[in-house]
């Protein structure tokens, strides 16, 4: 018996094991403390919606061999770029999300195919160059914000030049449009049909194109780039393609969660936004070679609802002291120094 619960463990991936039990044990001692579980389950779902497409981000990067893409800035400074020139000309709600849309694609097409040529250019350490690639792209992009002489009075300062740190999306009349779109109430959690429809649309249109004939490709230059490359196929090409595909999800994610917060958040707010996606993406079983929808979708699930539990539980126990962003790092910084240390031991190859 305990065998088979080991190798059901295993089987599952012991990080989303602990998580998920975390989660249930956050669940009940919230129930237990008189937290209002409908409206937990209300923000989870809200999170999940919000946080999804960044999560889905990572499968492109996975499957083609460079790992989680701790670059994900990259592709969310194109997002916010696409929707700060949009709001420069005065679009609204859903001109606005769809202008935001387009542009951020053909932003972050051209930022992607750049960032595709560097990790090319370092096979064996796109991870470590990533991560400091997200890092640059944030204090590049700060300049921008201070250097552009963008016009619009709903966005700058009230003195000087230069974009505000939040620009507040009710001026636009985009704050929540989406996240509000089909949203219903049962037995007290509102669920946002608006927001998961985006989110299933976004993961169906991943799964298709992996099915195609380029994403084939890319996954079998990911699991053997030496057999792929002996049977004719352009390794650095698809991996250039990935990459690109990456980086428009995290610019188009991050459009989905600026319209779900109401604001969007410029400077440094994206610095650290590629960790808690790379963290859910391996609570869902993912590796930093392998991943699926079924991997986004799960870790997404347990981990913003592990967050979104946790802040409150955390907070009522230990009263005065607020434990939540302690327990989100060491959490969130747990999985993935777990995921990768299975990795350099060869536990996934």
């Amino acid at each position: 018996m305990g065998k088979k619960i080991g190798d059901a463990v295993n089987r599952i991936g012991i990080p989303t094991v602990a998580v998920g039990a975390l989660l249930l044990v956050l669940l009940i001692a919230a129930a237990a403390l008189g937290q209002s579980i409908p409206t937990l389950l209300t923000d989870m779902l809200k999170r999940v919606g919000m946080n999804g497409i960044l999560v889905l981000a990572m499968v492109p990067a996975i499957k083609s061999g460079t790992g989680p893409n701790f670059a994900l800035p990259v592709g969310i400074e194109g997002g916010l770029m696409a929707m700060i020139i949009c709001m420069q000309f005065n679009f609204e709600g859903w001109g606005l999300m769809a202008a935001s849309a387009l542009l951020c694609i053909v932003l972050c097409t051209a930022i992607g195919y750049l960032y595709g040529q560097l990790m090319n250019a370092v096979k064996g350490a796109e991870m470590t160059i990533a991560t400091y690639s997200g890092f640059a792209i944030v204090a590049f992009f700060n300049i921008l914000w201070l250097a552009i002489p963008f016009s619009n009075r709903k966005m700058g300062w009230m003195l000087g030049t230069g974009l505000r740190e939040t620009i507040q999306l009710k001026n636009f009349n985009a704050s929540r449009i989406i996240s509000d779109l089909l949203a219903v109430k049962i037995a007290g959690v509102t669920i946002p049909i608006g927001l998961m429809l985006t989110l299933a649309l976004f993961c169906l249109a991943v799964w298709l194109f992996f099915k195609t004939k380029t994403g084939m490709a890319i996954y079998a230059g990911g699991q053997n780039p030496r057999f792929a490359e002996a049977s004719g196929l352009n390794i650095d090409r698809n991996r250039i393609v990935a990459n690109i595909l990456s980086t428009i999800l995290a610019g188009l994610g991050i459009i989905l969660y600026a319209q779900g917060y109401g604001f969007v958040q410029l400077y440094n707010g994206p610095l650290n936004m590629a960790f808690p996606a790379v963290a859910a993406v391996l609570v869902g079983g993912a590796t930093a070679s392998k991943a699926s929808i079924p991997n986004v979708l799960i870790g997404v699930c347990l981990f913003q609802g592990l967050m979104t539990t946790a802040m409150p539980v955390m907070n009522q126990i230990f009263t005065g002291t607020d434990l939540s962003d302690i327990m989100r790092i060491i959490i969130q910084n747990g999985v993935i120094l777990y995921a990768l240390t299975k990795v350099k031991s060869g536990g996934d190859r």
